[in-house]
Order: C-alpha cells, then sequence, then structure tokens
C-alpha cells in the first residue's frame, strides 16, 4: 500500500490542481456508470466529535473518504476537521492508496466553490460576502479569488474578533477585506458565501440584489441551514448531487417541486447556467466522494511525479 502523508499532501496540492480536479469530479458525478454511495454519519465516544464516511466508484476509480470533525481540537490548538481517503486496487480488492487529507479537503471543498462561481456569477463580479472566519472560509476566498477579480470582501462572523483577524489575514495575502454586519454584506455584494455549521439562516432573502450568486459550503448534513428557503423559489437552484443535495444538503429546505441542476450539466452544456444578468443563481455544495476520488488520483500522480 502506498501511503501520502499530510505534510506531502498538503505540499503537493494546489487551487490550479484541485479546481482542475473538482471541474472532472463534477461531470463524472453525473455520468451513468458513477455510483454515489449513501453517506454514513457517525460520531466518537463524545457524541460532538463528528465524522463522515463518503464512498463512490467509477468505471476508472473506487474508494472512500472519511472525514472528521472535532470541535474540542481547536483548544489544543489542532485542526477541527481531518479527512483520510482510501483508493482501491480494484483487481483484489485491497487499499493502494491510503492518503492524509485535511489540508487537501479544504482546497476541494474551496474549489468546488470557484467552479461553481466561474460558470454562474456574473463575469463582472466583484465583491464577496463570506459568511464564516474558520480554516475553511480562508480557502473559498483564496479560490474564489483565482476566477473573479475581488475588489472587496465582506467577512461576516459571529465573533467580531473573528471576522477582524480574518481580514486582517486576507489583507496579508494581498485581499482588500473588512469586518461587516450580514446585512451590509449582502446589499454589497456580488457573490455570497457560507462557510459555517448553522442550522439556520444567516441572512435575509430581502438582503440579496439581483443578479447575485450565492454558495452554501457547510450543509452537508441533515438539519444544517445556511440560507433561508423563501430566496429559493426567486433562484435557480445547482447542486453538486441533485439527491444528496435534497437529502442532506442545503436544497433538503427547498420545495419538492422546484428543480435543481446538477453543475456537471452546465459544464457540458447541458444546461446554459446563468442565463440573465439579474438571474440570482444559488450553488449546494453537500460534498462528493467522487470529488474526493478525483483529486485524490491527481495527488498519487503529482507524488509520483516527484
Amino acid at each position: 500500500m502506498h501511503f501520502i502523508s499530510e505534510a506531502e499532501s498538503s505540499a503537493l496540492i494546489t487551487h490550479e490542481m484541485a479546481y482542475a480536479a473538482i471541474r472532472e469530479a463534477l461531470v463524472a458525478a453525473c455520468d451513468r456508470g458513477t455510483a454515489s454511495f449513501p453517506v454514513v454519519l457517525g460520531h466518537g465516544s463524545s457524541p460532538e466529535n463528528r465524522f463522515s464516511v463518503k464512498a463512490a466508484a467509477t468505471s476508472e476509480v473506487a474508494g472512500l473518504k472519511v472525514g472528521s470533525y472535532w470541535p474540542v481540537n481547536q483548544a489544543r490548538g489542532l485542526p477541527r476537521h481531518n479527512s483520510m481517503i482510501l483508493l482501491f486496487d480494484q483487481a483484489v480488492g485491497r487499499i493502494a492508496t491510503a492518503i492524509e487529507a485535511g489540508v487537501v479537503n479544504a482546497y476541494r471543498t474551496a474549489a468546488a466553490d470557484a467552479v461553481a462561481a466561474d460558470l454562474l456569477a456574473r463575469p463582472d463580479a466583484r465583491t464577496l460576502a463570506i459568511f464564516g472566519a474558520g480554516h475553511q472560509a480562508r480557502y473559498e476566498c483564496a479560490a474564489l479569488a483565482r476566477v473573479r477579480t475581488l475588489e472587496e470582501i465582506f467577512v461576516v462572523a459571529r465573533v467580531p474578533a473573528k471576522a477582524a483577524l480574518m481580514a486582517a489575514n486576507l489583507q496579508e495575502k494581498g485581499l482588500h477585506a473588512r469586518p461587516a454586519g450580514a446585512e451590509e454584506a449582502c446589499r454589497a455584494a456580488d457573490m455570497i458565501v457560507t462557510a459555517t455549521s448553522a442550522t439556520a439562516p444567516l441572512l435575509d432573502a430581502a438582503w440579496v440584489r439581483p443578479g447575485t450568486h450565492i454558495a452554501s459550503m457547510g450543509s452537508d448534513a441533515v438539519g444544517k441551514q445556511e440560507l433561508p428557503p423563501s430566496l429559493f423559489a426567486a433562484a435557480t437552484l445547482f447542486c453538486d448531487l441533485p439527491e444528496q443535495s435534497r437529502r442532506m444538503g442545503e436544497f433538503q429546505h427547498a420545495a419538492p417541486e422546484l428543480p435543481l441542476v446538477a453543475l456537471g450539466h452546465v459544464i457540458t452544456g447541458r444546461h446554459p447556467g446563468r442565463r440573465t444578468r439579474d438571474e440570482v443563481t444559488i450553488f449546494d455544495s453537500s460534498g462528493l466522494s467522487i470529488q474526493d476520488l478525483y483529486i485524490a488520483r491527481r495527488i498519487v500522480e503529482a507524488a509520483n511525479r516527484s
């Protein structure tokens, strides 16, 4: 078995690699030959420490990811999120590669956001409201800065000090950012991204301007919620995989008659994506194992070249 450590995988991953892998994976997710298996949710001995197991298979690759969220790690100065990706040797049914992928997972999640924004946000989108000031939110901003010229980033967080710290971190990376209230940020934003663990809406539908692109990145379990359902009927709804989005993503809160469009169908031209300048587009990223497998394959290729 080939083992790739956290240090190795985090040194190999880039936003460019993640974007290419996730774009390819979103197309593969729509293929009839791809199987995305039901997500297994669990917790540690302490119920607040949670994990999930996501598995998938295509004609080329099969495997799974175990992702964990240990909030107690924050007090220890350790990451709250961690991941391990396992790729099968399909000839014999043994694990061929194991990849520690905590940092890779952050790039992977942000890449889905970037692919969606590249396809759905207005070409002249320049302002971003980011809800959340944690580890993942920083990756979201960096990935989006690759696909749109961000002139202003409004950081919205429950704890003002965390919003100020994240804004300062983004400023150090050359991105113009400042803390803001939720309403101010939304009313000024061309793009709104939520990267939280919320279980209730973070914003009011009335704050969203015509033509805004919105991405919910944090709703990946039953009960999670970041957006007001009243926003959905007046928007076009996109997601990574419709059946999973309705079951455990943001659109578990959408009326069942509202159509959901797989982002892979926009990539392949089966759906036009944004059709008018004033259209509100919403992307729900519930997170697919196929994304983990495709990015893992890129990591293995890069490791073999190094």
